[in-house]
């Protein structure tokens, strides 16, 4: 069964998110520490729900993989990724990990 790992960065009061970071750097290190094992990959950048409503999250990130064999090998070598944080975000990402139904 596929299985998604999503990583959702909170957008509260004081946060910041440097997406360019993000993409350029952080997805790259995603690329090279878990791209063999992953499916599937999406970022997607929150939107305002309005004018004074600012997004929920800065961004969520969306991973699929193939099985649970995948995932826990993509999990294991993850370090590089959590110590890289830091240099994009001051919030503290969430991480939901599911079955793929459809």
């Amino acid at each position: 069964m596929a299985l998604s790992l999503q990583v959702i960065y909170p957008n509260t009061p004081g946060t910041s998110f440097d997406m360019d970071y993000y993409l350029d750097t952080h997805m790259s290190l995603v690329d090279k520490h878990m791209g063999p094992q992953l499916a599937s990959s999406l970022v997607t950048r929150g939107v305002p729900g309005g004018p004074d409503t600012p997004p929920p999250f800065h961004a969520i990130a969306t991973f699929t993989f193939a099985d649970k064999a995948a995932m826990e090998a993509a999990m294991s070598s993850s370090q590089p990724l959590l110590a890289d944080i830091p240099n994009f975000t001051d919030t503290a990402p969430q991480m939901l990990i599911g079955e793929v139904v459809a």
